[in-house]
């Protein structure tokens, strides 16, 4: 998500550019909107940023007030009517509410069955929407409509809100996921991450604190909380082991240095002898150094990635889909002949993709192949905004460590463990949301426990008959 308040600026190019940089968050839809101080215009669409808007739309996109979201879906499947921002009428006086979430609500289906009996007709699957009906029906000055919706939603919302005349930055209690501002003298802007604020050249000022709503309009930046923050606060390690980029900043720690250590401490746990250490890139390659360092073993590029590989509407022929994760990867038979090699990766989530890579790396001629991974074993599926597979698909769930070994055809494997992991983040584990690695969740979740299977089955039966739709049909 993206956000700015900059009159005088071309806030749909920040927004643009913003996104661009939070691409890895979401590669399914994007979208802006932006506001003039009485009506809104936004453009929305599936893809890419940079396959979405194009100089007519940041032209029609006027205003002094923005805000973007890239969507990786996970309450609600990857559909045309799921991309946000989501814009809403104000149940008070009419005027539009644009909104864009990054989270997932745990009791989404209880707060959808209530607002439908009250006769809200819902536009989308997505549980973002309902967040933005409450905000709409709530009653009350900006502090309370705030504390009647922040009262009524749980689970993990980091959010950019826009009404005609303000920007509004919230963070759900528990502070599950990312959020920061930056000012640069002359507005605010507003970010999933520090790195898209850091591409415009604006520095962090801060981030937006657990339970905070920052107010941001022509009278400057306010703050207030609706909520304090939550008794347990639950910061997403996955935040920091993968899913933000490594050039940002949570909780004080550049994540380039906490993946680093995270690979330091698994040669501390899980050492081998060997001729070298290789990272799966992108994402592995700072904890492939840190491990390489801290063993005293040489860090080489085994693999190369083929970056301009993403998403697309074209599909491969058999032939292609045969061929895999090699599409994505190339190892570099000339490094890897002959040697013993450490092999280190950040997740083994369902087990699907790990087992080709280390095919790739022994077709490349390796004697040996170690599999090093910085995170504890996956066991429960994530209900706070990663798309993280039933626990009847995650391997280490239905494993044990030595048949995850043979399964995925490495000579050793080894796991972080959690105490290595917290420790990385340099963060207190108290404050940390570790329940994929522990089944420990900060708030209930056996509702969607139960119906995780269900509405999974209806994502996949909507997306399907969109795809329909858009082919022609049948």
């Amino acid at each position: 998500m993206f956000g700015v308040y900059s009159p005088g600026d071309d806030v749909a190019r920040l927004t643009f550019y913003g996104l661009y940089a939070l691409q890895h968050r979401g590669q399914e839809s994007a979208g802006i909107a932006t506001s003039n101080g009485e009506s809104f215009n936004l453009r929305t669409g599936m893809g890419l940023v940079s396959q979405v808007f194009d100089e007519e739309d940041l032209a029609y996109l006027r205003g002094h007030i923005a805000i973007g979201h890239t969507r990786y879906s996970t309450s609600g499947g990857s559909l045309e009517c799921n991309a946000q921002p989501i814009v809403v009428k104000d149940h008070q006086n009419g005027s539009p509410i644009a909104l864009a979430h990054n989270g997932n609500l745990t009791n989404a289906d209880i707060l959808r069955d209530d607002l439908v009996a009250q006769g809200i007709v819902m536009e989308s699957t997505a549980d973002s929407e309902l967040i933005a009906h409450l905000l709409a029906l709530a009653p009350g000055t900006v502090e309370e409509r705030f504390h009647y919706v922040m009262r009524r939603i749980e689970g993990a919302y980091s959010l950019v809100i826009m009404t005609p005349d303000a920007l509004f930055a919230v963070r759900d209690p528990m502070g599950v996921r990312p959020l920061c501002i930056g000012h640069n003298g002359k507005g605010w802007l507003v970010a999933s991450e520090s790195c898209a604020l850091e591409h415009l050249g604006v520095s962090m000022e801060r981030e937006v604190r657990p339970g905070e709503v920052i107010k941001i309009d022509a009278a400057g930046m306010t703050s207030f909380f609706p909520f304090s923050p939550a008794a347990k606060l639950a910061s997403c390690t996955f935040e920091y082991i993968y899913f933000a980029r490594p050039d940002s900043q949570i909780g004080g720690t550049l994540l380039y240095e906490a993946r680093e250590a995270m690979g330091a401490a698994l040669a501390r746990e899980h050492p081998i002898d060997a001729d070298m250490v290789i990272g799966v890139p992108d994402s592995a390659t700072a904890a492939a150094i840190g491990y390489a360092r801290e063993a005293g073993i040489p860090f080489r590029e085994g693999l190369v990635k083929n970056r301009y590989v993403g998403r697309t509407f074209i599909q491969p022929d058999q032939r292609i889909r045969e061929a895999g994760v090699s599409l994505k990867f190339n190892a570099l038979d000339a490094v890897l002949r002959g040697k013993r090699v450490i092999v280190v990766d950040d997740t083994i989530v369902r087990g699907t993709t790990t087992p080709r890579v280390l095919n790739l790396i022994r077709q490349a001629g390796a004697s040996e192949v170690h599999m090093r991974v910085t995170a504890p074993p996956i066991v429960s599926p994530c209900f706070f905004g990663v798309d993280m597979a039933t626990k009847s698909e995650l391997i280490a769930a239905n494993k044990s460590v030595d048949e995850i070994r043979r399964h995925i055809g490495a000579d050793s494997l080894g796991f972080l463990s959690l105490e290595g992991l917290n420790a990385s983040t340099r963060q207190d584990p108290a404050t940390l949301c570790n329940a994929c690695f522990t089944g420990k969740y900060p708030v209930n979740v056996q509702m969607q426990l139960d119906n995780m299977d269900a509405a999974r089955k209806r994502d996949l039966v909507l997306v399907a008959a969109e795809s329909l739709n858009r082919a022609g049909g049948p």
